[in-house]
């Protein structure tokens, strides 16, 4: 038997993280697992001491010399300020597949979905998580949606891997491509591409919204769901409830030499230190992470004891809503007693699989022709765009011409309808008839916008690819 102990690094968290993670190591020591971890404090006495991204550079180091967290929740700062530092985390140490199964144990869990058994993964690093964010105008703000074919492929090829090891038999892509053709419609085509290496696990489509109805309403008929980052986060809570409580939830972030493992929950300040919390979700968790470094023996012996128990009805205020129920600690201790011991009529667990190898970044697309054939000019202007377009047709010089006006994304200019509500953001669009421009014709049109007392914001270059327009156009052009 291999004694070896793998080095861990674990956090205690936030709120109600201190008493289901000390739970939890009590629980995974006694099935046998083999950890070594090394303890770091994270969260929001490290934020109050100064480090504004919540972790301390030792911190840091441990995380990168084991390789593998164990993480109980930790607040989340809420408006301006601070990070997320379950963002900053995932993202710094390229953690980029997020991992959340959803299964059912009925009838011992209430469910209205017995069968349901999925798995939903998210990319993890991209989206409108990048994080990017500008205020323009007084009255408009954006956030910029990173998609990126690297990005895209690695997640894709990761989901069909997972489901190979798994004895996965399906995988439902979920985007918004209909709406957003660039981003999400990037991430769909990359997905069929690395599909046709997968001829062996049926492959399909469907947009995120009837799909987030469906998951409510019929989670049966999924398998594995694969989408882009927001899109994974919001239907993974659906699909945690939908099986029967948000806190049993865990998830994995897998990355190319980090690994992170926690619950799905966050760190519910309200009942912290009452010995109410169920600590499932990141025990689940940690079973996953038992998984992921090779000790499935021990994570099926949990495994096991845990559902005896939910079968047999034990369980936290949450699970078993009579007097019966024990608190954290005492849930801890019972699941200890039950070591070695299996249910009678939920699915045993087995040592699993072990995990697809993370994904590294592979060969580069070959690079396409790109051509510069226009620019959006972004003007911060609070009149009317008829005004506005007279104003910008003093510009024109050279190839450049003034084509189309835009306000939230919808044409006001020219034969704009006067029911167009507009704010003060405009998209105005110079274009050279689809030739290709050098780039000093847009520095030198923005800087005769500044001259003509025009408040630009910003500009964004229209590029096209092998001849392909690599922007939207307007809704109504």
């Amino acid at each position: 038997m291999d004694l070896t102990l793998t080095p861990i690094t674990v956090a205690h968290g936030d709120g109600v993280g201190p008493e289901i993670m000390s739970a939890c190591l009590r629980i995974l020591e006694a099935g046998g697992a083999r950890l070594a971890p090394e303890f770091i404090p994270l969260g929001e006495t490290v934020w109050r001491d100064g480090h504004s991204a919540g972790i301390t550079p030792e911190g840091w180091a441990s995380l990168r010399r084991t390789g593998v967290f164990y993480k109980a929740p930790v607040a989340t700062p809420q408006g301006g300020g601070m990070k997320s530092l379950n963002v900053t985390i995932r993202k710094s140490l390229g953690l980029y597949a997020n991992v959340r199964p959803c299964t059912a144990y009925a009838p011992f869990v209430a469910t209205r979905h017995p069968a349901m058994d999925l798995v939903i993964i998210r990319e993890n690093e991209e989206d409108l998580y990048a994080g990017i964010e500008h205020q323009q105008t007084q009255d408009v703000v954006q956030c910029l949606k990173l998609v990126s074919r690297p990005g895209c492929e690695r997640i894709a090829r990761y989901a069909f891997e997972y489901a190979r090891s798994q004895g996965r038999r399906r995988i439902t892509c979920m985007t918004k491509d209909n709406i957003m053709k660039l981003t999400d419609g990037l991430f769909r085509r990359v997905f069929e591409e690395v599909g046709q290496d997968y001829p062996e696990i049926l492959q399909d489509h469907m947009i995120i919204d009837i799909g987030a109805a469906r998951i409510a309403d019929s989670p049966e008929a999924f398998d594995v769901i694969l989408t882009p980052n927001l899109y994974g986060d919001i239907i993974s809570d659906i699909a945690a409830q939908v099986a029967g409580s948000v806190g049993l939830a865990p998830s994995a972030n897998i990355g190319t030499r980090c690994a992170m493992f926690e619950a799905v929950h966050g760190s519910a300040p309200d009942i912290a230190g009452q010995d109410v919390a169920n600590p499932s979700g990141l025990l689940l968790a940690g079973l996953m992470m038992l998984n992921h470094v090779g000790q499935g023996e021990a994570a099926a012996r949990i495994h096991n004891a845990w559902l005896s128990a939910i079968e047999d009805g034990v369980g936290t205020p949450d699970m078993v809503r009579d007097h019966g129920a024990l608190g954290t600690q005492a849930f801890a201790t019972e699941l200890i007693a039950r070591m070695g011991q299996s249910p009678q009529q939920l699915q045993p667990a087995a040592p699993r699989r072990t995990p697809p190898a993370p994904i590294s970044n592979h060969a580069p697309a070959p690079r396409a022709e790109k051509t510069t054939i226009g620019v959006d000019l972004f003007i911060d202007w609070q009149g009317d765009v008829n005004s506005l377009a007279a104003r910008l047709k003093t510009l024109e010089q050279g190839p450049l011409e003034l084509r189309m006006i835009t306000n939230r994304g919808v044409k006001v200019w020219p034969e704009g309808l006067p029911e167009t509500f507009c704010v003060d953001h405009w998209r105005c669009r110079f274009m050279n008839g689809g030739s290709a421009i050098p780039l000093r014709d847009i520095a030198a049109l923005t800087l005769r916008a500044a001259e003509a007392g025009l408040e630009f914001i910003k500009t964004e270059n229209l590029c096209a690819f092998d001849g392909q327009p690599g922007f939207s156009l307007g809704q109504g052009q």
